[in-house]
């Protein structure tokens, strides 16, 4: 019987309207049209203060970098849908990659949230480079994490038009790049699945 594959997904953004936001849901009902399993999450659920070993010394890694790092591997993959700040990853979804992967035990045993996931990148932005510089830096960062990320990515350029009034997108290139993103990770996903059910 093949696997439904779990896929976390969630934006790099918390800010009202975000252009990553609405690619994250975007990336949300494409996902589920193909058969996954989708979990939408937001990093606003999972409250973190600035890395800090000293901090991590004196009292441990946060309860909330435990549960997402949970999440996380409960999950076959996961699409991030990333804004960029600086040409570079947005601040948030930084530290809490980097709060996750100090994660090296849960229950007293050892544990490797990161470990065998499949990840995909979508990025978005008002402007004409539509985020992907960002892209290269967060692609970095996950394989150094373990993580395999897929080749595919979207990323949507002049955000602000680049969606309609239900949220899909209005170029039909835009809709292609995102099934092919969606179908890829699937595929990957399911063939490396070392989700670790809760």
């Amino acid at each position: 019987m093949p696997i439904i594959p779990k896929i976390l997904v969630f934006a790099g953004s918390l800010r009202t309207g975000a252009f990553s936001i609405k690619t994250a849901d975007a990336a949300m009902k494409e996902l589920a049209l193909q058969g996954a399993a989708v979990t939408r999450v937001s990093l606003g659920d999972y409250p973190l203060p600035l890395v800090d070993q000293d901090l991590e010394k004196e009292k441990g890694v946060p309860e909330n970098a435990q549960k997402l790092a949970r999440q996380i591997a409960s999950h076959d993959g996961m699409l991030i849908a990333s804004p960029e700040y600086n040409a570079s990853i947005p601040p948030l979804l930084k530290n809490a990659i980097d709060w996750v992967s100090r994660v090296r035990r849960d229950g007293g045993r050892p544990f490797k949230p990161f470990d065998g996931k499949v990840a995909a990148l979508c990025s978005s932005s008002d402007g004409n480079f539509a985020g992907t510089r960002g892209l290269y830096h967060l692609r970095a960062v996950l394989m150094a994490c373990q993580v395999e990320v897929i080749t595919p990515q979207c990323s949507v350029a002049r955000a602000s038009e680049a969606f309609d009034e239900d949220g899909q997108f209005r170029e039909e290139r835009l809709r292609h790049q995102m099934e092919t993103v969606c179908r890829t990770l699937m595929e990957r996903a399911a063939m490396f699945s070392t989700r670790i059910e809760p």
